[in-house]
């Protein structure tokens, strides 16, 4: 086994295909309808590679946070464009839209009606704001994980949450310094420590010992504190999935979220983990590339794949 690399990798199953985000740069690939694998690499924001603010603890959880779900959000855009056909191609557009209306439901979904629900029942249970706030984060967690399996029931969510355990598989390999071939990836657990799955589950976690302090305040001033702190919240929270993955004593933090990834990420066909590996070579500096290589065979489709490596940063 070669040795592993010093730094870590991170992605996201998007439409047919997966994007990596590696320590100097981020890439998206997937399968187009002619079968051909199609991957563009993108230059890291300036303020997320070279800010020091970007790294300092609990801020760096902030500028993540934002990191993923603008990178998130155009790695989509682009793999909603290549990966259908002529008519069946997703606009720009169409997605900007899905994903403010995401949001909105976001918000509505896991702050207001958990905070509604919860002064409701709470007549019924105590009249005190502990126990607002308990019946609060319990209905949260259960929005979250029945949101999670309700999604998950549609054929094309299913095919999503295989190529999430192909970039989990293709992550596991690459971290442990084995090569990138097809039989080394699929030994892998679908499953990782510091997938945002586990992260999702933090947050919720945090968030119930942060809205205990907010127990004194009234409605109104509860729902705009917990909008507020939501940046607070996912500071802590990368924190804590940090530290979880790299000390055995925090390793009972990720449990929940390892076990809700048995929904989240599904075994993939061999053809996916071409698709993730190739994402992972696009990403990677050409110094990391050669690494790679030297361990081992590498998948062939990835090798073979269109790629576009002069893809700037363009906002």
């Amino acid at each position: 086994m070669s040795r592993p690399p010093g730094a870590s990798v991170g992605g996201q199953a998007v439409i047919e295909g997966v994007m990596m985000r590696a320590p100097e740069a981020w890439a998206v690939a997937v399968r187009r309808p002619d079968g051909v694998i199609e991957a563009k690499r993108h230059e890291l924001p300036g303020i997320v590679s070279r800010s020091r603010w970007a790294k300092m603890p609990f801020l760096r959880g902030i500028f993540v946070l934002a990191e993923s779900l603008t990178l998130g959000f155009r790695a989509l855009s682009w793999s909603a464009e290549k990966a259908g056909d002529e008519e069946e191609q997703v606009s720009r557009a169409q997605v900007i839209w899905t994903m403010v209306l995401a949001a909105v439901l976001a918000i509505g979904l896991f702050i207001l009606v958990p905070v509604l629900a919860a002064g409701f029942l709470k007549r019924y249970v105590a009249d005190s704001s502990i126990g607002f706030v308990v019946i609060d984060g319990a209905l949260r967690i259960l929005l979250v994980v029945g949101y999670i399996w309700l999604i998950g029931r549609a054929d094309d969510i299913q095919r999503v949450f295989q190529f999430h355990g192909a970039e989990h598989k293709t992550i596991h390999a690459y971290e442990n310094g084995d090569p990138l071939d097809v039989e080394s990836i699929q030994r892998y657990s679908p499953r990782h420590p510091r997938c945002g799955t586990s992260f999702i589950i933090i947050v919720a976690m945090v968030a119930f010992f942060v809205f205990l302090l907010l127990a004194p305040l009234q409605f109104v001033w509860q729902v705009v504190a917990r909008i507020a702190l939501i940046p607070v919240i996912a500071g802590i929270s990368y924190e804590v999935l940090k530290a979880a993955a790299g000390h055995r004593w925090l390793a009972w933090a990720s449990k929940p979220g390892m076990w809700i990834q048995s929904i989240t990420t599904k075994e993939p066909s061999d053809d996916q983990v071409e698709v993730a590996v190739a994402s992972l070579l696009a990403a990677l500096e050409d110094d990391a590339v050669n690494e790679v290589k030297q361990r081992g065979p590498v998948v062939a489709a990835a090798l073979a794949a269109e790629y576009d490596v002069d893809g700037s940063d363009d906002g």
